[in-house]
This record gives structure tokens, sequence and C-alpha cells, in this order.
């Protein structure tokens, strides 16, 4: 047919003096429709302007004409001239054909709804009825002979306006009519992301064939904003991800480091901030030691903002600082505010000959994936985030879409990529507290040594925005499970060990670091002993939980006397006194209740059939047994409908003697272990005394329960 003979005189023509990453995307798609490219100017000095101004691109004339003079024979030769950083092919060469024919002119130019890049020269456009108005340079296509016309009156400079050329050719009626030029008014041909955008992205996101799209050619001629939503597009098309396949790239230009010996991987510098109190730091070193990478190929930069840290950043440095290559550290007394540290940690790396990457890591960021570093650098990409979001939440560490004044705005697939409905590879404009660079980009495009500052944007933001505006694609990858956000919003630091108080905020990182590791072995009833008939026996904290509660009772330091008064509970009078501090002294109330709650509860209900309802607590307190204080409490029934008795110590180690002995059953318990609990009934059956302590110092936390 004719146009299949068409098709093999198509010929497509771009200019990229880069081979960035928006001209790998475009040669892709380049690739998966079957056109022909030939690349112009390709690792030549670009002249054509810069952001300074905007109205360059004469350098692109240049190269078109003469490119164009060895064709000049080629009479039934059609050229496409196109953009090759911010363009996408959404179908191929037969669609592209059909619709030029149909427009019935020589040569098609792309059009716009905005008249750049002088105003002036609006009324000089013919009216049009509806559809776009106004001449885009960013592609045309058309015969080589009616190209060469078109461009043979070039004699500018390689900074001139190659839109103003263009305009002023096309707005001189004679001109048009000789070279027979038409604009694509609705978008036929070129559709630059104006006004059918939600549209194509409903499409996209149902798993539409891209090839089914209406409109051949994808581009943006017009601002930021749209270049933002061209790589969002480019996520999909051409067929880059559906539903029915997944991500079709995810695994093209792999880096695999199987098979490297520990001294040949890449060199990374991890840049550690933190920035303001931060739950779990101890947990966060202890994640990042245990990273599957060899600690003499990582070098650290540490900055850290805050005086309340610094004993754990001093103590993590003193303990394991010489397993690293190297450690910088900024410390609060350095007053290095946060735009500048990142600089300074990412400056290291890029005047660091052997740094081949730099990874960023905020405090907040709980990274449990140990192959992380591995994953990022295998998938061999210039800047990549891992996705990490707020337990069972939507907050996340990218933003899928910018609103119109670049701040956040949802995308449509935001929440299914949150939520990994959709995993795969993703070209996002916002990316922040944990990603990987490629050094080699650090000295190239994103060479300046100042990314972290832009206007009055945050330092996040800043950086984002400087690197879309090199060019630079960000990808978020969420083809693993990585790990998760800390909230710091209710992080409070007036306590000795503040981390108890994050049951609320952080349940998942308070139970990891305070819930006993069998814990869910028992609620399955496999570890729960039964020493004494009704008594039972099971593990609940961690050691630091213990050693952290019985440290922040001695902080608080407020002991009962052990006498029977006590203006602390209902009615002031204690039957069986012991020297303890409630729970309530140190705050602790509400959390201990939440405790009970969520972990206490489930057990007492397989345990003790029938009490289903919410756990409530008449008392909450540590008790303190010492041979010269009190070191026993006499034979009493507790006021509750059963007790639960955690050690905070441990016997033979931290004391002798001690124990429970119920008196019914002549049962006893000498060897409690810690972080276990004993859980028996309160009144009536278990008539009960705690045993001589005979040496150092036992402590026990002790609930009174009711269902």
């Amino acid at each position: 047919t004719a146009v299949t003979l068409c098709k093999k005189n198509l010929l497509v023509l771009t200019v990229a003096t880069k081979q960035t990453e928006g001209f790998q995307r475009f040669r892709r798609s380049a690739q998966f429709f079957n056109y022909k490219v030939q690349v112009l100017g390709l690792d030549e000095e670009w002249k054509g302007g810069d952001d300074k101004k905007p109205a360059g691109g004469g350098q692109k004339v240049r190269l078109l004409k003469s490119a164009l003079k060895q064709y000049v024979d080629k009479e039934d030769l059609i050229i496409l001239f196109i953009e090759s950083y911010d363009v996408l092919f959404a179908s191929g060469p037969t669609e592209l054909l059909k619709k030029f024919k149909q427009a019935k002119s020589k040569v098609v130019f792309s059009a716009e709804n905005y008249i750049y890049p002088d105003r002036k020269l609006e009324a000089k456009y013919p009216q049009v009825r509806d559809g776009k108005r106004f001449l885009g340079s960013g592609g045309f296509i058309g015969y080589a002979s009616n190209l060469k016309k078109l461009v043979e009156e070039w004699k500018g400079q390689d900074d001139d306006s190659d839109q103003l050329f263009y305009t002023n050719v096309f707005l001189d009626p004679e001109k048009r009519e000789s070279i027979n030029i038409s604009l694509d008014q609705r978008s036929r041909i070129f559709q630059n992301l104006n006004g059918a955008l939600v549209l194509m992205r409903h499409e996209l996101t149902q798993g539409v064939d891209a090839k089914k799209l209406s409109c051949p050619i994808m581009c943006n001629m017009v601002n930021c904003l749209l270049q933002l939503q061209l790589n969002y597009l480019g996520n999909y098309i051409p067929q880059i991800w559906t539903f029915e396949t997944g991500c079709t790239v995810c695994d093209e230009g792999l880096r695999s480091l199987t098979g490297f010996k520990d001294e040949a991987l890449p060199m990374i510098l991890i840049g550690i901030f933190i920035e303001q109190p931060t739950p779990f730091l101890s947990q966060f070193f202890l994640r990042l030691r245990n990273l599957r990478y060899p600690k003499q190929r990582i070098q650290l930069f540490i900055h850290n903002h805050e005086q309340h840290h610094l004993m754990q950043v001093d103590s993590f440095v003193k303990e394991h600082g010489k397993e690293y290559l190297a450690v910088k550290v900024i410390g609060p007394d350095d007053e290095v505010e946060n735009a500048e540290a990142r600089n300074l940690g990412m400056d290291l790396c890029r005047k660091d000959p052997g740094c081949d990457y730099y990874f960023s890591l905020d405090a907040e960021i709980v990274l449990k994936n140990t192959e992380t570093l591995r994953i990022l650098i295998e998938q061999n990409k210039l800047v990549i985030a891992p996705l990490v979001s707020r337990h069972e939440k939507l907050w996340s560490n990218f933003w899928g879409a910018l609103s119109p004044d670049g701040y956040y705005a949802r995308s449509e697939d935001y929440v299914d990529i949150v939520q990994r409905r959709r995993v795969g590879l993703w070209n996002v404009p916002y990316i922040s507290s944990v990603y990987l660079v490629k050094a080699k980009v650090l000295r190239s495009e994103l060479d300046q040594g100042d990314l972290f500052h832009s206007g009055k944007l945050d330092t996040d933001m800043a950086f984002c925005h400087n690197v879309r505006n090199q060019g630079v694609f960000m990808y978020l990858t969420n083809r693993h499970q990585f790990g998760h956000i800390l909230s710091l919003e209710n992080y409070q630091t007036t306590h000795l060990h503040n981390d108890l108080w994050q049951i609320f905020s952080n349940p998942e990182d308070w139970r990891e670091k305070y819930i006993h590791e069998n814990y869910t072995a028992a609620l399955k009833g496999k570890l729960v002993e039964m020493p004494c008939p009704d008594v039972y026996w099971f593990p609940i904290f961690t050691d630091i939980a213990c050693d952290e509660l019985v440290e922040e009772m001695e902080h608080y330091g407020q002991w009962s006397t052990g006498d029977n008064t006590d203006s602390r509970i209902q009615g002031g009078y204690e039957n069986v006194p012991t020297i303890d501090i409630h729970m309530n002294q140190i705050g602790f109330e509400r959390e201990w209740y939440k405790f009970l709650l969520d972990y206490i509860a489930p057990i007492t209900e397989k345990l003790y059939p029938g009490y289903y309802t919410k756990t409530q607590f008449e008392l909450a307190f540590v008790v303190r047994y010492k041979p010269d204080e009190q070191p026993s409490l006499v034979p009493h029934h507790d006021a509750s409908t059963f007790t639960i008795n955690i050690a905070l110590n441990r016997v033979g180690t931290d004391y002798e003697g001690g124990g429970c002995r119920f008196l019914r059953y002549n049962c006893s318990i000498r060897a409690p272990r810690k972080g276990w609990t004993l859980m028996h009934p309160g009144r009536l059956t278990h008539y009960h005394e705690g045993l001589p302590t005979t040496k150092g110092t036992r402590y026990i936390a002790v609930s009174f329960l009711d269902p």
C-alpha cells in the first residue's frame, strides 16, 4: 500500500548532544515501535542556549539544515524532526504516516495553546475555530525537499530562537503556501501534554495498550510541570508497565555484583543525618552495621544536629568506627545546618576519586532489608530511592506528582505504588530521606557545589528541584520490601529512656525493641508453661525493656516507704505494702495500659477462657526487694481477678534468693526468668508470698488486672 511504501521512506531526525536519561527513554520508545532514528549533534558542545536564555535552539536548525543536504534527491523521503529529551512515541510509523497523509500538507508542525517567544506576533496568526492556534518548534514532519526549503534561509546563531525562525516562516503567507505548511491544531500527530492528559492517565492506568492511543507522538515543549507529566507517562508508555505484564524494563541494564570479591565492590560514602530528636537511634546504628556490604568499602559521614543524641553517636563511633574505611562526624557544636551538611556529605564523595556511590540516609528511616545497598547498585540508575513509608500509612519518601507551585500533589498511581499493588521502577519528581546517587553524575550534571538550596524551598525539595533542572531522572523502586519511616511528631526527650514512650507513635519499632522475640510463639501457646496450678509463665519483655524500666524507676528515685499508709491509692491504706514506684508517677500509665491491651490481653483470653472484655488494671508498679530494705512479702491475696508479675532482672547475676510461693499448692517458683511474666489468679485460690531476696536487688513489674 501507499502507506507501507512510505513507511520504508520515513526517517526520524533528532538532536541530542548528550545521551541523557530522557534521550534513552526516547530511543527505547523509538525501538519499541521500529522507528529508524538518526541522531544529530551527538557529543557536540551544546551552544543553543540555557535556562537563562530559554528562547535559544538555533543549533538544532543548523544541524537539520546540514543533514538535509544528503537527502536532496529523495523526493519521497518523509522526515520527522523531533526533540528527544522530552518526547515519547505512543504509536508506530503506520499510524503516524496515516495522520500525516490526512493532513494534506507537505509540512505539519506541532501546535500549542500559547504563543512563544514573541507575543506581539499573535495578531498575525490565522484564526482557528477550535484547537491549538500557535506553532510549536519541538516537532514537525514533512517531505525532505519541503523541509530543505523551510530551513534554506537560516543564517542565525546557535543560540538564536529556532521557534521564532519557524514562526516567521509560517506567518509569511507566501512562504507558508510555497512550502505548504500547516499546524497540527487538533493534536492528531503531536500531543503537547495539554488538555487530554487526564484522559490519557486514566487510559494508561487502566492498562490500555499504548499502541492504541490516538496520538503517535507525546512531547513537551512548554514548561517544567508538563515535563513531570511526561515523566509520569513514561512509566507506562510504551508498555513499560501494565497490569498484565508488570514492569517490562526493570531488568534492563542491571549491574550484577554477583561474584565480586569484597575489595572489588564499589566504594560507597553513606551520609547519615540526625536532624531532630529521633527515637530508636541505637537500633538505627545496629541496622547500619547489619547491612550486607563490606565495611571496608564504606565511608561514613555523620551529621548529628542534636545534643540529645551526642552520647549515642559517640558510642557508635567509638565501638564500631574502626570497622569502616573512614568516619567523619559533624556534631551539634559545629553549628552546621541541614542543607550545608548535606552539601558537605555529597561533596566528600564528589571530590574523592575512589568514591563510586553516595548513599544518603536519614536517621528516621528503618532500613530492614540488609541487601538494600546491593539492590540499589545493581539497578544501575543515576539516582534511585528505595520505597519506605510510615507503618500502615500512605506517608512515604516520594511524591508521584507536583502541584503547579511545585509542592505535593498525589498522582493517580501513588497509593498503588506505596501499597505495592504496582511493583516496578518509577520516574518520580521528588524523593527524600534515603537514596543512592552515582558519583559520576555528581561530577557531571550535578557538579554544582550547592544542590540543597533553591529559593525558599526546603532542603529536600531544593535538591529534587536542582536534580530535575539538570535533566537527571529520580527513580523509586518498590520491587522489594525495604523498611519504613518513623513518626517523629510525638517524640519527647524529657525521660531517661524516651523510646519506652513510643508505643503509640511507632508501635512496630516499640515491639521490635521491647517485646521478647518468642512472644509470638507464646501467643500460639508453644512457650507457655504452668509451673504451678493455674499459674502461667511465658516470655514478654526483652532484656533491654527490663533494663530500661528499672533504670527509669531508679532515675525517678522516689520509692515508697513500704508503710501501710499510702496516699497514692484510693482510701490511702495498703494492706500488704511494698517498696515500689507506680507507673503513673513516671507518666507511664497510659503506655503501660496500651502494653497490657496489646500484649497481655490476647494471651489472657486464651489462658482464661470467658474473659473477653477489655482489660482494666487497678494498679501497675515496679517493686524493689533488697535484703536490708524489704527482702520479702508476707502471704497475701492480690486485689485483682488476676495478676501479672514480670521479672526485670536475673537471679544468680543481679540478686540471690527471691521468687514466689503459692501456699495452697505448696508450689514455689525460685528462678524467675528475666523478661518472663507469671500470670496467676489474684483472689481466693492463689494465696502467695514473696520469698526472701538474700543478696543484691530484685525488681519485678506488677499489674493487678480485672477483665
